[in-house]
């Protein structure tokens, strides 16, 4: 039987991408919904087919950018020979979200935004964890990391390193954030059994 692939909507993602483009440029809060649709030449009721509020736009450009993101880390997963330790080290030095995508998240740091945050955040950890979790197995394999749990050592390390260097979930003070850096190359290297210093290029990220 021959399994159709739905084609994504042509005219969702031109609301998406234009969506993008003005609130990088004129600031999420202060665009609405009729500028959007002035930019595009499209009426009401086709913008509000597809999003029911700015807000559904705002996690839509998110779910987008996540895509865009995850598939950039697979690519570069593919690409990177070498151990396992350089396949992490490739797929962290990659992981920093590229600069136009850093303006949308930054509007997840509004208090209003805080479950949108979160789930952004989730969604995220939980499409990257496995990418991490490929090359800790393969560095298992070859005696540099040693651990049971390759997939759930990603997930704690991820999602630790996340929360406490996020500020729009709490606002760290600055000494703290600094110590913190400081202590993950070799708190890292803990969880894994890796070889002393294998992490210390994270203190430059």
């Amino acid at each position: 039987m021959t399994r159709i692939v739905k084609k994504p909507d042509k005219r969702r993602q031109e609301i998406i991408a234009a969506a993008r483009e003005i609130f990088q440029k004129k600031d999420y809060k202060s665009t609405t919904m009729q500028d959007i649709m002035d930019t595009l030449g499209i009426a009401k009721g086709t913008i509000y087919h597809y999003f029911k509020s700015k807000e559904d736009l705002l996690e839509a450009i998110i779910s987008n950018t996540v895509d865009q993101y995850i598939a950039k880390l697979k690519k570069v997963l593919d690409e990177t020979e070498g151990s396992g330790l350089d396949k992490m080290r490739a797929l962290i030095i990659s992981g920093n979200v590229e600069q136009q995508h850093k303006e949308i998240l930054e509007h997840l740091h509004h208090p209003s935004n805080i479950g949108l945050h979160t789930r952004q955040l989730a969604v995220t950890l939980l499409r990257l964890a496995p990418l991490h979790a490929t090359a800790i197995q393969q560095g298992c394999e070859e005696g540099i990391f040693k651990t049971e749990h390759p997939l759930e050592s990603a997930e704690f390390l991820l999602a630790g390193i996340q929360f406490l260097t996020d500020t729009g979930f709490y606002p760290w003070r600055n000494e703290d954030l600094m110590r913190r850096a400081m202590a993950i190359p070799s708190l890292i290297e803990a969880q894994l059994n890796a070889p002393k210093g294998s992490f210390n290029f994270l203190v430059g990220q």
